[in-house]
């Protein structure tokens, strides 16, 4: 886990390191920097697997020069290959094994790969430089490019440097919560989509972007529910046995949640020492988990550690929030995330977490909604629009706004992406028209689970889930592991009928059924919680104060396309109780500190 840098713009070294020193904390333990010709190679590396500096990069083989960032966990495979075909290796990592597969492949490397990456070669002869990014968009990738100088960098702020606002961007984050790929917060930077490489010929200074991993339209498998059960939980042990290979210790990050539960039960009976599980939980009972975690903590005999999460603490996290995300990030749960880690690095430098089961085995709670939505489309469309005229906003406190434009979404896409766009908007101007880098969810399925999931890990997973958990953990240098986010996993689960994962009132069912063989159902059937905090109190109460004098209306008018005085509205009907808006107004003060951070406001 580490932060790479690449560029043909002849910076001097001082000014590389001072680029690299405001992400230092993606790789504490080495800074390396090296000329190639044209090109300025920069890594900072988190050592997990084979701690020698002889594993430091960038590093060299023949005309070959690579900077990697992420864990190959089928690398010892790949390395019996390349023994039989007369390579012989140096080091015990898996950075030596990519570079010699990549010597000895070419671009054919990369399907081969099971892991999370982000990386550039460079080919001295053919003066090429060769990149690509894991299939689900694990680990970051940016780069700009101006008239064939370019940067490449695992975060934003080292290339970002006189770079004009990308407007449209930040009406994407409004209504999102976050900037989706390939699209970036400013302009003439971007972001390499997930399963994509990037080719750079240096000599003709033109690059070219070419797929080679995507989700495949659904054939349903004519395994039986035991059949695939079995075969699914051999496939998710094996996930998490490859992903325990390291040379530091480790832990599990383990909330009141089926996947997390599942992970950690399975890492528990690999592992020969009892491991570390860790929770972070609330004062809320609404939203704490932390009790339920412990219980599954003592059924596996982990040593367990969990603190709670106080208004305080949110306060004390929200500058390194905003320093180490970058761009703006609206989603709350990145602040439990960002203090989960902090505790995590005290005992541990890499956890293995359960995130992605939601996405693969539907269940989110808008998988409910799917299933409602269902009904909602036998009846004639006029009919819908006319109920929801019938339909009196805040019935009884309520809010049927969002019902409303349920009701009248023409199309079951439309309702889908409505989803993950919001059925409201701060927007005085909506454009979706960049859906369309997402429009594959639509043609996959036929059916509405399957592509809502499908949207849900194109979309949703890469910018939202995996921004969150790269940043938080690397914020400490922490290295996270998803077992769920393994390759073979999404792609068994979507050939599995939507029966074997969802059921009515019985979400991941499949999942359900396999973690019985480790925790007691009755345990783990108790009521989930959501990894979220109770920003909604918080904004009424204890930092009431904080959000109001960083949403002046100063700020709020510079904000390009917010509808300033609905914005308004929605503030002050939260703030007297009369609704919950805490996800609109949480996403609108993120921003806000986000130009404060980056000069764009001064309070």
């Amino acid at each position: 886990m580490c932060g790479i840098y690449v560029t043909n713009i002849p910076f001097v070294e001082e000014e590389v390191k001072n680029k690299l020193a405001s992400i230092q904390f993606r790789g504490p333990d080495n800074t390396g920097i090296q000329k190639k010709g044209d090109l300025t190679f920069g890594h900072l590396r988190l050592a997990i697997v084979d701690l020698d500096v002889r594993s430091n990069q960038p590093m060299q083989f023949e005309e070959f020069t690579i900077v990697f960032n992420g864990e190959i966990y089928n690398f010892a495979a790949i390395k019996e290959e390349l023994i039989a075909l007369g390579h012989t290796f140096r080091t015990t990592g898996d950075t030596e094994v990519l570079l010699k597969g990549y010597r000895q492949w070419g671009e054919k490397i990369v399907p081969k790969l099971n892991g999370m990456f982000a990386f550039a070669v460079y080919n001295a002869t053919s003066n090429k430089l060769f990149c690509s990014r894991d299939r689900l968009g694990v680990k970051p990738f940016y780069f700009s490019w101006s008239n064939g100088k370019f940067e490449i960098c695992s975060q934003l702020r080292p290339i970002c440097q006189n770079k004009k606002l990308n407007e449209a961007a930040i009406s994407m984050y409004l209504d999102c919560t976050y900037i989706p790929s390939p699209f970036t917060i400013f302009q003439d930077v971007h972001k390499l989509p997930p399963g994509n490489n990037l080719e750079i010929d240096l000599t003709t200074k033109r690059y070219s972007i070419s797929k080679y991993w995507d989700l495949e339209p659904v054939k349903i498998s004519k395994l039986t529910y035991d059949e695939a059960k079995e075969k699914l939980h051999e496939l998710i042990q094996d996930a998490v046995k490859i992903r325990l290979q390291a040379d530091v210790p480790f832990g599990t990050f383990l909330s009141g949640g089926i996947d997390s539960a599942l992970v950690s039960s399975i890492a528990s009976k690999i592992s020969k020492e009892p491991i570390h599980t860790f929770t972070i939980g609330f004062k809320d009972p609404k939203y704490d988990e932390s009790k339920i975690a412990s219980q599954f903590a003592t059924i596996i005999k982990s040593q367990h550690f969990e603190t709670i999460c106080k208004p305080e603490d949110i306060m004390k996290l929200i500058p390194k929030l905003v320093s180490v995300y970058d761009e703006p990030f609206g989603d709350s749960s990145a602040l439990p995330s960002l203090l989960l880690n902090k505790m995590a690095k005290q005992q541990v430098t890499m956890a293995l977490s359960g995130d992605g089961g939601d996405e693969s085995f539907l269940g989110y709670n808008h998988f409910d909604w799917v299933s409602k939505f269902k009904m909602l489309l036998k009846m004639p469309y006029y009919l819908r629009v006319l109920t929801s005229h019938l339909l009196i906003f805040d019935v009884l406190g309520k809010r049927t706004e969002p019902l409303k434009r349920i009701l009248k979404t023409k199309s079951k896409h439309d309702f889908i992406a409505g989803i993950f766009v919001g059925y409201n908007s701060l927007l005085k101007n909506r454009n979706l028209d960049w859906l369309s880098f997402y429009n594959g969810f639509k043609k996959k399925s036929e059916d509405l689970h399957q592509a809502t999931a499908d949207l849900n890990i194109k979309l949703w997973l890469e910018n939202d889930s995996n921004v969150k958990v790269d940043r938080a953990s690397m914020a400490y240098s922490v290295e996270i592991r998803s077992p769920f986010l393994d390759y073979r996993i999404i792609e068994l689960a979507r050939t599995l009928p939507v029966s074997y994962r969802y059921q009515k009132g019985r979400k991941k069912r499949i999942l359900r059924d396999i973690l019985k063989e480790y925790i007691p159902e009755d345990v783990f059937e108790q009521p989930k919680k959501g990894f979220s905090v109770p920003m909604d109190s918080w904004i009424r109460n204890e930092l009431k104060e904080e959000f109001l004098q960083n949403l002046p209306d100063a700020f709020l008018e510079q904000v390009p396309n917010l509808n300033v005085p609905k914005f308004k509205k929605m503030l002050q009907n939260h703030l007297n109780g009369k609704q919950d808006y805490s996800s609109y107004i949480w996403r609108v003060y993120v921003l806000s500190k986000w130009y404060q951070e980056f000069g764009y406001f001064k309070k």
